[in-house]
């Protein structure tokens, strides 16, 4: 009797329920993929944006006035372009910081799939009007603040979402190497950001919002078709239609097809009692035990021990990933007068170091921490033993660790963009200091970490 292929050993080996798994980790991967790619065209046009015209060769069919700024794009073609980048990017970070605090509130409370996928579309659809501004010739400052500040709050529905749906399918035991491994999904879209938009900077800008503004919105489509956020939704909706196909009767079969059900614990479970699908009586009829357990308050979650000292240590470390991002391309041009799309590849090795780990080192020390804490450590902060198996602490303790780190990120961008006139060296003081700082929070953290989850 001949064996069956390796291939096939391999894929039959795993159950029926680590296929979905996989299926959901994979799609939450590729959701906020897309979201991160949306971010990162910014910091890759600003080059274009503004440039030394002097080494451009002039058009033959126009008139050259100003031989220093003539190529580059009204409003940003004065001295102060730097000043008015940061506010830019502000418009985006504060609105997002702001935003995130609002928005695990409304992920508790809101079906998840329906919750993720309406806001990539928007996200979709704010992205691209950025770059619309290109074909319809807008040198208006507020038109690009209003656009970056709607793409802020919209942003906002895919961090607490995304993981308050991978805690749903994963238990304890496997959420840190997990986590850590499908948390690459930023570092990833940030390179992915960088080379759709590196492609279309030089000779037409407006495309490299636009492309990932499209990608985006169609994951979003893909988010609403596909995305189960709990296994009990999953086996639930399941068994109503075993039941309406008449697949179940009162025999060994039903066991038996109730075993095929039976999962491992998930990451959140209400303390009270478990699931139970299907009924024990002579009845037909399913039942289900509904989650009655009220969604934890805003001050309730800064109340849990070591959310707020995590909390303050994002804020400096993504003040310092979130200068690199939208800061790093413009300084590589600056500085080592690289064209728009090579500094843009070039700034990718910060998020290769983000993966895998003088730019890849950073990438790895700066980002590594920044993604410990956004997932397993809000993971853990979001199930302490003080919520008594409340399931619906989670997206709202992610929204307040992100969203307080959310303002640094705000912070970041809008010193380098006042301190950058003034040496490219002072930003990086200013990096520094908030490294420093970061570690200092840190340490305290740490030990509350250790002793209270460990």
């Amino acid at each position: 009797m001949r064996s069956l292929a390796p291939g096939i050993k391999l894929i039959t080996s795993f159950s029926r329920d680590s296929w979905y798994r996989f299926f959901i980790l994979l799609l939450t991967f590729v959701f906020y993929t897309t979201y991160h790619l949306s971010r990162k065209p910014i910091s890759i046009v600003k080059s274009q944006l503004h440039r030394n015209c002097s080494n451009v060769i002039h058009p033959a069919d126009r008139n050259i006035t100003d031989n220093d700024t003539w190529c580059d794009w009204a409003p940003f073609d004065q001295n102060n372009y730097r000043n008015l980048f940061g506010v830019l990017d502000n418009c985006f970070l504060v609105a997002y910081a702001i935003g995130m605090f609002f928005s695990g509130i409304f992920g508790e409370r809101l079906p998840l799939r329906y919750y993720l996928s309406s806001g990539m579309i928007l996200s979709g659809i704010f992205t691209a009007l950025f770059g619309l501004g290109f074909y319809w010739q807008i040198h208006s400052l507020w038109y690009y603040c209003l656009v970056q500040a709607l793409n802020g709050l919209v942003q906002t529905t895919g961090w607490p979402a995304v993981v308050a749906c991978v805690g749903n399918w994963f238990g304890k035991g496997k959420r840190g190497f997990i986590m850590g491994v499908w948390n690459s999904h930023t570092s990833v879209g940030n390179i992915l950001g960088s080379l759709i938009a590196g492609v279309y900077v030089s000779s037409a800008w407006g495309l490299s919002f636009i492309v990932p503004g499209i990608i985006i919105a169609v994951a979003g489509v893909i988010c609403f078709l596909f995305l189960v956020e709990s296994k009990s939704h999953f086996r639930l909706e399941g068994n109503l239609l075993l039941y309406a196909c008449g697949l179940f009767t009162k025999t060994g079969t039903e066991r038996k097809q109730k075993q095929r059900f039976v999962e491992q614990e998930p990451l959140l479970r209400n303390s009270s009692s478990n699931e139970e699908i299907f009924s024990t009586n002579t009845s037909t009829a399913v039942e289900t035990v509904e989650d009655h357990t009220e969604a934890i308050s805003f001050c309730g979650a800064l109340r849990i021990p070591g959310v707020v000292e995590f909390s303050l240590c994002l804020l400096f470390a993504k003040l310092v990933s979130y200068t690199f991002l939208y800061w790093l391309p413009l300084y590589i041009a600056n500085v080592a007068h690289f064209d728009p799309k090579e500094a843009g590849d070039l700034s990718t090795l910060f998020d290769v170091g983000g993966i895998v780990g003088m730019l890849l080192w950073c990438g790895a020390l700066v980002n590594g921490p920044y993604a410990l804490i956004t997932t397993a450590v809000s993971a853990d902060l979001g199930t302490h033993e003080c919520l008594r198996g409340n399931s619906r602490a989670l997206s709202t303790v992610t929204a307040i660790i992100d969203g307080t780190g959310s303002i640094g990120a705000a912070v970041g961008p809008l010193l380098a963009g006042l301190i950058s006139p003034t040496g490219w060296n002072n930003v990086f003081y200013m990096l520094i200091a908030a490294d420093v700082l970061a570690c200092l929070v840190r340490l305290k953290a740490d030990v509350y970490y250790y002793f209270c989850y460990c």
